[in-house]
Order: C-alpha cells, then sequence, then structure tokens
C-alpha cells in the first residue's frame, strides 16, 4: 500500500481527488492538507510514503514543503500546478521533486505518477519538460534570488538584511545588480518577473 500526504488550500479540488485516489487498491490517502506548513508538520508525524503539493499554497509552497521534506524523512514528493511555468520547474528539480505534473491531468494519471515515483523513478510531465528546454536561463545568481524572494512581499532592506544575515549594503548591491540585469527601475518589478518565469 503506497502512503500519501495530500496538500492543497483549494478544498474542492483536494477532497475531489483525495476521493479519487482512495477508489485505488494500492493507494492509501493518509493525510488532506490544506497549506505547506501544515503538509511539512503532517509529513514529518505521519511518514508517508508520497507527499503530493500543491505548488501555490499559503506560506510554504509546494517546492518549499518538498525541500525540507526531503531533508526530514524519505518521503518523495510530487508537485502539481495550474500554472506549469519552466523556471518553476527548474527549481523543483533542484530541489529533489521527484514528480512534476499539471492539475489538469486525471486521477488516474496522477495515481499513475504516484505509483512511478513510490517506485524509485522520477517523472515530469513532458509538455513542461519541454516548455522548461526552450525556455531562457535565469541571468540572477543564487543569492539575488534569495534577496527576491525574502523581500517579494515589500519587506524593507534592513529586513531582508536581518533575515539573511547580511549587511544592509549589501543588500542593496544586490538589489542593484538584480535591477540592471532584468532592466527595471523597482525591486517590486523584478520580483514580478522572477515569479511569472518562475524563478522564485
Amino acid at each position: 500500500m503506497i502512503r500519501v500526504l495530500l496538500a492543497d488550500d483549494e478544498a474542492m479540488i483536494r477532497s475531489a481527488l483525495a476521493a479519487l485516489l482512495r477508489l485505488e487498491d494500492d493507494i492509501e490517502v493518509v493525510a488532506e492538507c490544506t497549506d505547506g506548513t501544515e503538509a511539512l508538520a503532517e509529513a514529518v508525524r505521519l511518514k508517508p510514503d508520497v507527499c503530493l503539493l500543491d505548488l501555490e499554497m499559503p506560506g510554504l509552497d509546494g517546492v518549499e514543503v518538498a525541500e525540507r521534506v526531503s531533508k526530514l524523512i524519505a518521503a518523495r514528493c510530487i508537485v502539481v500546478t495550474r500554472h506549469a511555468r519552466p523556471g518553476v520547474l527548474r527549481r523543483a528539480l533542484a530541489s529533489g521533486v521527484a514528480g512534476f505534473l499539471p492539475k489538469s491531468r486525471g486521477a488516474d494519471e496522477v495515481a499513475a505518477v504516484i505509483r512511478r515515483v513510490a517506485a524509485g523513478a522520477r517523472y515530469v510531465d513532458p509538455e513542461i519538460a519541454a516548455d522548461a528546454l526552450s525556455d531562457e536561463r535565469c541571468p540572477l545568481t543564487d543569492r539575488e534570488l534569495e534577496v527576491l524572494r525574502v523581500g517579494r512581499r515589500g519587506e524593507t532592506t534592513g529586513q531582508i538584511a536581518r533575515s539573511l544575515s547580511l549587511a544592509s549594503g549589501t543588500v542593496r548591491n544586490h538589489v542593484s545588480a538584480i535591477l540592471s540585469k532584468l532592466q527595471v527601475s523597482t525591486r517590486q518589478q523584478a520580483v514580478l518577473i522572477a515569479e511569472e518565469r518562475g524563478w522564485i
């Protein structure tokens, strides 16, 4: 029996998928979580075989949950998303995600991917993979992306600096480099570009 944890902040999608997966003879849904923080806590408590995580959740997103889960327990993670941006795929794979597919797939396909991932294989939706290969590379460094991620909700330079244990001047230098590389005039514009392209 494959023990599965589901996390999606959309109640109707979460409960419908859970009900459909429970019809499968070899899949047991052990938890239905409403956000990333709950998913992480329940994954550590229940130690499922597979975590099926929505990308866009409040608090921790699906990739962030997957990255933390992989460091704490042996569960394998699949990320599902409505907006499959190529940059997000690269971030997911770098974080150790074992499966990546759009929400448009049927429950039978999701069940098949769960089985593949539980057996140790990886799965990336072919259309998303093709888009990722043709997408432009991110020009920002990991530290620059971290500065954008931490400051994406309008945090001040000082707040970003404290969060990343950096000097305020260092953060200002990173922001200046980001604006120059992306050819925008504000940090908020840079955040929008980075989110649209799936870099953060």
